[in-house]
């Protein structure tokens, strides 16, 4: 069945117009567990952030970039955003309310977000970081040399896939 489902990749890249409020910077957001409706076999969100972090890194080596340090602050944006695609279904940057990856960014505490790329239905880091990378608009957030940081984000939906989410920075 998961083989079957059409798989969704989104790009957005900083632009000050954007800028909407958050949730308070002071909020904790832990990885989520694996929920019970995740299909057998399903590996844990944390394991899967830091294999989509590893991924990335690889990627950007590869192609002349330095290493993306993991950020606490770009980790909560992400997972928080991870969160609201699984909770709501809705996979967009942009939150019901307007909030955008800037402003959760910034809701989190850091100042200089540079990109967001977002996925649902890829079952491992391998397959989500290969489509970003087969995508030119995602491809060019992963090896923007000017980053620095990263933070990503995984939570499982109700219907069993997982949503990733991935936040750049130049700090």
């Amino acid at each position: 069945m998961l083989d079957q489902v059409v798989r969704r990749l989104a790009v957005l890249t900083a632009a000050p117009a954007l800028l909407v409020m958050a949730a308070p910077a002071d909020a904790k957001v832990p990885a989520p567990p694996l929920p019970r409706h995740a299909p057998a076999g399903s590996v844990a969100p944390a394991v899967l952030m830091s294999e989509v972090v590893t991924r990335t890194n690889q990627q950007r080596r590869a192609n002349g970039c330095g290493q993306l340090g993991v950020d606490r602050e770009l980790t909560v944006a992400s997972v928080r955003q991870s969160l609201y695609m699984a909770r709501t279904g809705v996979f967009s940057h942009v939150w019901r309310d307007g909030t955008t990856f800037v402003a959760r960014s910034h809701a989190a505490g850091y100042s200089q977000p540079s990109g967001e790329n977002i996925a649902w239905g890829y079952r491992t880091s391998e397959e989500v970081v290969e489509a970003w990378m087969n995508s030119p608009t995602h491809r060019e957030n992963i090896l923007n040399c000017s980053a620095h940081s990263i933070g990503t984000g995984v939570a499982y939906g109700k219907n069993g896939l997982p949503y990733f989410t991935q936040v750049f920075g130049y700090e």
